[in-house]
C-alpha cells in the first residue's frame, strides 16, 4: 500500500472534503477553502458532477452495456458506480483505477459486488493506460462494449501530459459500441475565477488546466455522441435523476459533460 503524503493536497481528498467526506487532512481542506473562496460553488459543482455520474452510468446499463472502466474513481461515496449499474443489470462488471494511496485504503469499499457481477481496483495513474487496459482484461471481457468513464479527472491532466492521446490510448483497445463518458470544468463564463482555482490546484503539485468548449469537444473526435452532445450538467438527461430526487446542478454550474458511442 502506498505511503499517504499528508504534506501536500491531493484533489481525490479535497474532492471529499467538497462532498462533506471525512476523508481529508488540514492540507487538504486548508487548499479546498482556498479554492471556495475563489469559486463558492465548488461544493454545489462537485455534487453535480456526482449525480451526471449516476445519471449517464445509469442510461448506459439501461442501453445494455453490462461493462465499466471508471478512472479517477476517487475516494468511495455511495452509491458508487457499480451500485448503481448493479441495480439495473446484476451481472455488471466494473473496473476502477485510482492513483491515491487513500483510495486504495478504501477500496475494499469498491469491491462489494452483486453476486452475480464483478468489481476490480487497479492502482494506476491515467497518465500510464498501457497498466490500466492490462489489469482491466483480468475482469473485463474486451470482446464486449465497455463504458469508459473519466469523470471530472481530465481537468486534473494538464496539456504537458497530452490529454488527447492518453484518451485514444484509452479508447483503441475497447471494441466497437463502447463508451466514453465525461466531465470537465470550464473557465467559458468566468475566465479570471478559473485561473486562481487552477492556481490553488498546481501549487499543491496538481496539473489543473480547465478547458474550453472546443477543447473539450474535441476528445470526442470521432466517435457518436449520444444525445444531446457536448452540453453543461444540468442539461443532460436531469429527467433520468428527477425521480430520485438527484440534484442536476443550476445553470449556472460551468461543467461540461458527454457521453459519445465508439462506432
Amino acid at each position: 500500500m502506498g505511503t499517504i503524503d499528508t504534506s501536500k493536497p491531493r484533489s481525490a481528498r479535497m474532492y471529499d472534503y467538497f462532498l462533506g467526506g471525512k476523508d481529508n487532512y488540514p492540507v487538504d481542506v486548508a487548499a479546498a477553502e482556498q479554492v471556495t473562496s475563489h469559486f463558492p460553488a465548488v461544493s454545489a459543482m462537485a455534487r453535480t458532477n456526482r449525480a451526471f455520474m449516476h445519471r449517464a452510468s445509469r442510461l448506459l446499463a439501461e442501453r445494455g452495456v453490462r461493462q465499466f472502466l471508471d478512472i479517477g474513481t476517487g475516494i468511495p461515496t455511495e452509491p458508487n458506480l457499480h451500485q448503481i449499474v448493479q441495480r439495473i443489470a446484476p451481472d455488471a462488471r466494473v473496473v476502477y483505477a485510482d492513483n491515491d494511496p487513500i483510495v486504495l485504503r478504501h477500496a475494499e469499499a469498491l469491491l462489494h459486488s452483486a453476486p452475480e457481477g464483478r468489481t476490480a481496483y487497479v492502482q494506476a495513474d491515467v497518465r500510464d493506460p498501457g497498466k490500466i487496459i492490462a489489469t482491466a482484461r483480468e475482469t473485463l471481457d474486451f470482446s464486449r462494449p465497455i463504458a469508459l468513464s473519466l469523470v471530472a479527472l481530465l481537468h486534473l491532466v494538464g496539456d504537458e501530459d497530452e490529454p488527447l492521446r492518453l484518451v485514444r490510448e484509452l479508447l483503441e483497445p475497447l471494441p466497437s459500441g463502447s463508451h466514453l463518458t465525461l466531465s470537465h470544468a470550464t473557465g467559458d463564463f468566468d475566465p479570471e475565477t478559473w485561473e486562481r482555482v487552477v492556481e490553488v490546484y498546481r501549487k499543491g503539485g496538481t496539473a489543473a488546466q480547465v478547458r474550453s468548449l472546443g477543447a473539450f469537444s474535441e476528445f470526442f473526435t470521432g466517435l457518436e455522441l449520444v444525445d444531446p452532445g457536448v452540453v453543461l450538467a444540468a442539461r443532460w438527461h436531469p429527467e433520468l435523476g428527477a425521480s430520485r430526487g438527484e440534484d442536476r446542478g443550476g445553470e449556472e454550474i460551468p461543467l461540461y459533460v458527454a457521453v459519445a458511442r465508439k462506432p
